[in-house]
């Protein structure tokens, strides 16, 4: 397969994922085979984005929202303005001193400032539904920003990031230039800064990879390492990009690390002390390595990997007073399914999400594990004492048939 691919057709359906029909006409199972965390995806005309994002959703957020910092920065030529410089307090009645100032915001831009967006999964709800089910899809954490660039401008040099991204450009037009890696896959404490003049020299005197106009609707992958620079044209540029977070064999190694470690705290050998003065510190590392090795071989790191990855993301949106109303108004026939993006798990006869965990009889276990299929239940066939347990856990939701 080549390493930029456009593709014009549309043939998305309702039953395709998020891949598939929003961002890469390709199915999990090829993306999976041919592209992820491989190389550099091109999709002309992906999808039209009009109904995530838009020029009218950066000043409805930036203007009406209340938005605060860390929720935006603002870069020009490759530096990060400071945040006093676009902040101020919020006035009468709110005693918050950094909310954004508009027309601080405004004459930042005019001047060449490109505006970055941050989290929009949690301050912008198609963007974050799209981000729960490309998470759901993927199974590694998504984030999602927005960047608002003025013509003939650009945010930030070349750089590579140190998680995978969808660029989904929205209005106007971008240059990409892209080149391969100088680090491939870097972890999350290995960023581009600590390789600037590799970075550098690479994006300077290197052949690109990709050099593109991204329009409307393209969307552009590119995996965790690979250096880009972008650029405006002559009109505003207003591009998503949704940030994934891989989890990699060393999150893993981490996970069975630990779990070692959690196991020989509970070995008297491997908690006795050193001998006075180190003395004998061979033999006392030949004991360590071989007992830390046993450990490491009978170590069950998955309910911490799980744990982890639960930690990384949200569930879907719970609201209190609905919530409320729901479960006063409880009854056989109420509709009720399992709240999105819960990542729910069995470790026994605990179920574990990402709202905490609940114990259960083993005369409830087939019942709760229907509701695990997502589809809409009734509170009676669930039972209506098991139903309100897990209303007011917040796991189940009210639905509308």
């Amino acid at each position: 397969m080549s390493a930029s691919r456009t593709a014009l057709q549309d043939t998305g359906t309702e039953d395709a994922g998020v891949l598939e029909s929003r961002l890469t006409r390709l199915s999990r199972e090829e993306f999976a085979r041919e592209v992820w965390s491989r190389t550099a995806l091109l999709t002309r005309g992906a999808s039209d984005f009009s109904d995530l994002f838009s020029a009218a959703a950066v000043d409805e957020l930036v203007s009406r929202r209340g938005l605060r910092t860390p929720f935006l920065r603002v870069a020009k030529d490759g530096s990060t303005l400071p945040e006093a410089s676009f902040t101020s307090p919020a006035g009468a009645g709110a005693a918050i001193a950094d909310q954004l100032d508009d027309t601080a915001l405004w004459r930042a831009f005019a001047d060449g400032a490109t505006l970055v967006l941050q989290a929009l999964h949690r301050t912008w709800e198609p963007v974050a539904g799209l981000v729960s089910a490309l998470g759901t899809e993927l199974g590694h954490p998504v984030q999602a920003n927005a960047y608002a660039t003025p013509p003939d401008n650009r945010g930030f040099d070349a750089h590579y990031d140190v998680h995978d991204v969808f660029v989904l450009q929205i209005e106007g037009t971008k240059r990409w230039t892209v080149h391969e890696p100088v680090l491939p896959d870097p972890l999350r404490d290995q960023p581009w800064t600590g390789h600037r003049a590799a970075v550098a020299e690479a994006a300077a005197h290197g052949t690109p990879h990709l050099d593109t106009v991204l329009r409307a609707g393209d969307v552009l992958y590119l995996p965790r390492g690979w250096l880009h620079s972008a650029e405006a044209r002559g009109e505003v540029s207003v591009h998503l990009t949704l940030g994934v977070h891989a989890w990699t064999r060393h999150s893993l190694a981490e996970q069975l690390a630990r779990a070692a470690l959690a196991a020989l705290g509970e070995d008297p050998a491997a908690r006795r002390a050193l001998p006075l003065g180190a003395e004998g510190l061979g033999e006392e590392l030949d004991l360590v390595r071989t007992r830390l090795l046993a450990a490491v071989a009978e170590a069950d790191p998955e309910p911490l990997f799980h744990r982890a990855r639960r930690s990384q993301a949200r569930p879907a949106p719970l609201g209190p007073l609905a919530q409320l109303t729901a479960l006063r108004a409880l009854g056989p026939r109420s509709p009720v399914r399992l709240r999105k993006a819960l990542e729910p798990r069995w470790e026994g006869t605990r179920l574990v999400t990402r709202v905490g965990w609940l114990d259960f009889a083993e005369a409830d276990l087939a019942p709760v594990a229907r509701l695990l299929d997502g589809r809409i239940r009734t509170a009676g066939e669930l039972g209506l004492e098991r139903a309100e347990r897990l209303l007011r856990a917040g796991v189940l939701v009210p639905a509308d048939r």
